[in-house]
């Protein structure tokens, strides 16, 4: 049996989905039971808990021998790292309770350092309190930038005719389609061949900065003039704020880009075949931004 927090999440809907897909018993785990229909239509086991209550997790984990491991965004809790500390040791404390002895875990690029990367510092302090528990075979997935976080520049553009944020336009960043990252997590999760404990970058099919991403977009949307523009914090803050983030969480993402923009934040890897993945962002931007873009529905 396999256990999969977040079953309703970007990663974790694209694991369930390739194990099921392989045969492999699954149990969803989400805070919504009903949002768990789609895979238990397709034979897996549904548990409703919330990521913080480590009695509720460790039920969910009960008889599985490997899960995947996530903390569930929640851009609007008032105290961030707060929550995520609540989330990473409930997670823990389930793991060892059920004695699930294969693990991997979404962590991210700049897990390995303690401070000054903004929401990552969870990742960093889950990877922690997994390390410690005796017996526990786990990958930690450190992933690179999400391509979806562009997604919400479908609505900048279209009220400024442009594309703005608080990372340096000529930044190289590692950029990976969340699907690569499930379908990395199911392989590893169904060959569960992996020993003691191990951090994994994977860093997409290639760097692309926000100058060349706008570019790119730019021509598949039909406004080839389309361009970047790195923001002042505080007016960044405050749209983030306005787009429903909490204080804290616009503050820590802003430290994010600044660990990012200096150097802090940044892959340990040298690339390789290992950890580069297969969605270039041409295709994303075809299949995912485009059609948001005009306005039409995105297959789950």
């Amino acid at each position: 049996m396999i256990a999969i927090v977040g079953a309703n999440g970007n990663t974790g809907s694209v694991v369930a989905e390739t194990l099921l897909g392989r045969g492999e018993r699954v149990r969803v785990i989400g805070r919504s039971g009903g949002h768990l229909t789609r895979f238990t239509k397709k034979g897996a086991e549904a548990f409703t808990a919330d990521a913080t209550d480590a009695s509720a997790l460790s039920k969910a984990f009960a008889g599985a021998d490997a899960a995947y491991l996530m903390v569930p965004p929640n851009i609007a809790a008032p105290d961030v790292r707060d929550y995520q500390e609540r989330v990473t040791d409930a997670l823990a404390a389930a793991v060892k309770n059920a004695g699930v002895r294969h693990v991997v875990a979404l962590s991210s690029v700049g897990a390995d350092k303690s401070d000054k990367t903004g929401p990552v510092v969870g990742l960093h302090r889950l990877e922690e309190k997994l390390t410690v528990i005796n017996d526990l075979q786990a990958v930690y997935l450190r992933a690179g930038y999400f391509m979806e976080n562009l997604l919400p520049q479908v609505n900048v553009i279209r009220n400024f005719g442009l594309m703005g944020g608080p990372l340096r336009a000529d930044l190289a960043l590692p950029m990976i389609a969340t699907r690569d990252i499930g379908a990395a997590a199911a392989e590893l999760l169904a060959k569960r061949d992996f020993k003691g404990k191990e951090a994994r970058e994977l860093l997409g099919q290639r760097d692309v900065t926000y100058k060349e991403a706008a570019a790119i977009i730019g021509k598949a949307i039909g406004k080839a003039d389309l361009s970047y523009t790195q923001l002042p914090a505080q007016q960044m803050k405050q749209a983030l704020v306005q787009m429903g983030m909490s204080d804290s969480m616009a503050g820590l993402l802003l430290e994010m880009a600044d660990g990012m923009n200096g150097g802090h934040m940044a892959p340990l890897e040298a690339r390789s075949a290992r950890n580069t993945t297969k969605t270039s962002f041409e295709t994303f931007v075809a299949e995912e931004f485009v059609p948001r873009y005009q306005g039409k529905s995105v297959k789950a």
